[in-house]
């Protein structure tokens, strides 16, 4: 590698332990990191604003920003009160049956949507319920956060690193779901079970704060109807253009901006008020890891590391799609999964053409586990786990990396270790 090679990752190395310690705030180590980047020539204006594989992905950034807006919106309807005081009288206020359906909520929803939508959607009526309950938030949003990345990998729509193999690929929405989905509910089973023994101490209640949310009547939680019907007619709408972008050849970052820019119009409330929720701190947090990602990218590191591995099996199709599954789940927990993918995807693409045989798809699948599930071991292995974090932050409940990670990695392992199986019995 090259001396600024070497020197790209000595930076990311850095300004991933001051990431994982929290010695320094997140935003100011990911904007350190990106100058560092910029001034060492590991990347530069041009790749650094305007590439689509080594720079920002400005498609995340604003898709963010419009299902924001949209989301701050409806905060002010009262539907999230509306929603968690619905989740807890039908768990009678149980913690544990709580935690289930806000996960199977999160999980199905992540299939349909895209595992970010989802958690800035369920995000704050969990908040509101752990509240009400007098429960640890942090739990219970690490708990959607995983679900998210877990029922995202079902579809091609529900996590952006599946819209990239299938843009290299050519395989359908079919093809994921007829192989994805079945294993996808396995995976969802095993982590409920998982849930109930990895977050054993917060299921803890109080009967006083149970018998007040269930005396609570969910339609007088709805504050301004008008405004509600009016949110759910351009949610509808958004999510609607969501799932026919392969008809209507709009990004996602477009239909939300738009989505998000007319719903504050139609809303009549104050712009200034509104843009005030937006998680700008998370926002610049991913601009500056793009940067640094995309300047490993840049300067070949991520590239030179997948094609070590992936020569090291060529034509053992077998210990190729073992290796990969492992690989992509290491890389995409330490980078976020989306570069990873960008980066991976022309590799893999020459692994299945060597190949030539229908049964080298199996790479493509192992690919898509391996970075959709490695995205839950750590705190910025996937754009949702930031997403939360940032949420989390903002309303008092600071969630640490390492508080993240400790259950991440657990589940990673797992989930990981369950596909394999799975792969071979499916295509061997």
């Amino acid at each position: 590698m090259s001396l600024q090679a070497w020197l790209a990752v000595a930076v990311f190395a850095v300004a991933y332990v001051f990431i994982a310690t929290e010695w320094i705030h997140r935003v100011a180590v990911a904007l350190g990191g990106a100058v560092l980047m910029l001034l060492i020539g590991a990347t530069d204006a041009e790749h650094a604003f305007f590439s689509e594989e080594s720079g920002i992905d400005w498609n995340v950034i604003f898709l963010l920003i419009g299902m924001m807006l949209i989301v701050s919106v409806l905060r002010r309807t009262g539907l999230f009160e509306y929603l968690a005081i619905w989740a807890v009288k039908r768990a009678r206020g149980r913690p544990y049956p709580v935690m289930v359906i806000l996960v199977v909520i999160t999980a199905v929803a992540s299939a349909g949507l895209d595992n970010v939508t989802t958690v800035l959607l369920v995000a704050p009526v969990t908040l509101f319920v752990c509240d009400k309950l007098g429960l640890p938030a942090a739990p219970f949003l690490i708990a959607e956060v995983m679900a998210s990345n877990i029922g995202g990998a079902a579809t091609l729509i529900g996590d952006p690193p599946n819209i990239i193999i299938a843009s290299r690929s050519g395989l359908t929405f079919n093809d994921f779901l007829n192989v994805m989905g079945p294993i996808v509910l396995v995976l969802l089973v095993v982590f409920l079970g998982l849930c109930r023994w990895l977050f054993r101490d917060a299921f803890r209640h109080d009967s006083a704060k149970v018998a007040a949310v269930m005396a609570m009547r969910e339609r007088e939680a709805i504050r301004d109807p008008r405004l509600l019907v009016v949110s759910l007619i351009f949610l509808a709408a958004v999510l609607g253009a969501f799932m026919l972008h392969s008809v209507l050849h709009l990004e996602p970052s477009v239909v939300a901006m738009v989505g998000g820019l007319m719903l504050l119009a139609a809303s009549r409330l104050d712009p200034d008020e509104v843009a005030k929720d937006v998680e700008w701190h998370t926002l610049i947090f991913f601009a500056g890891l793009f940067i640094m990602v995309g300047a490993l990218v840049h300067t070949g590191v991520i590239g030179q590391l997948s094609q070590a591995a992936t020569q090291a099996v060529e034509g053992k199709l077998w210990a190729a799609t073992v290796l990969l599954v492992g690989a992509s789940a290491v890389l995409s927990a330490i980078v976020d999964n989306i570069p990873y993918v960008a980066t991976m995807s022309p590799i893999v693409a020459d692994l299945v053409s060597a190949d030539g045989t229908p049964q080298g798809n199996v790479l493509w699948w192992a690919l898509a586990l391996g970075a959709d599930l490695g995205g839950n071991a750590t705190a910025i292995g996937a754009s949702a786990n930031v997403v939360v974090l940032g949420i989390a932050e903002r309303a008092g409940k600071k969630i640490t990396f390492w508080e993240f990670t400790k259950y991440g990695l657990i589940v990673t392992v797992i989930t990981v270790a369950i596909c394999v199986p799975y792969l071979w019995l499916r295509f061997f």
